[in-house]
């Protein structure tokens, strides 16, 4: 097994309509106004970005990303990360009842070289601190779409 390789998937049941949701995650720009962990998101250009990432753990983790597939039909959204991680991440937003149901996916080998040394002892606490950043971001997405 290699224990620098993640597989990620969330489910995050949101109280607003399936397309609103996907307008505000299609802008990853302001991921920082209400997803607390998320520290920074700087374009590159029209199509790429880099993002800074902080949860509970003393460390930042920076990756680019860059646009693989946005379709706003289906309503996926879904990006290329290399630096401190390598791999990919995907937005699949659908309808559920009254609201919707945003589901993220990623895959990502860890490359920051503190992690990758702590790769075995850390990786329960590493699983931790990934799992406060999603709920700090279902929080602050619930929050945001209230408030629209």
């Amino acid at each position: 097994m290699d224990w620098s390789l993640y597989r990620f998937r969330s489910v995050w049941d949101l109280p607003a309509d399936p397309d609103a949701v996907y307008a505000v995650l299609e802008k990853a720009d302001a991921y920082p106004q209400w997803w607390p962990q998320v520290r920074s998101v700087t374009p590159v250009d029209d199509r790429t970005g880099t993002a800074r990432f902080r949860s509970v753990l003393p460390y930042e983790l920076v990756v680019t990303a860059r646009e693989k597939r946005r379709d706003p039909v289906a309503r996926v959204l879904e990006v290329e990360m290399t630096g401190d991680l390598q791999g990919w991440a995907r937005w699949t937003v659908g309808g559920r009842g009254e609201g919707a149901r945003a589901v993220y996916e990623q895959e990502v080998e860890v490359r920051k070289p503190l992690m990758r040394r702590l790769a075995v002892p850390g990786r329960p606490v590493f699983l931790a601190n990934h799992a406060l950043m999603m709920r700090g971001g279902r929080r602050g997405l619930t929050d945001l779409l209230q408030r629209v």
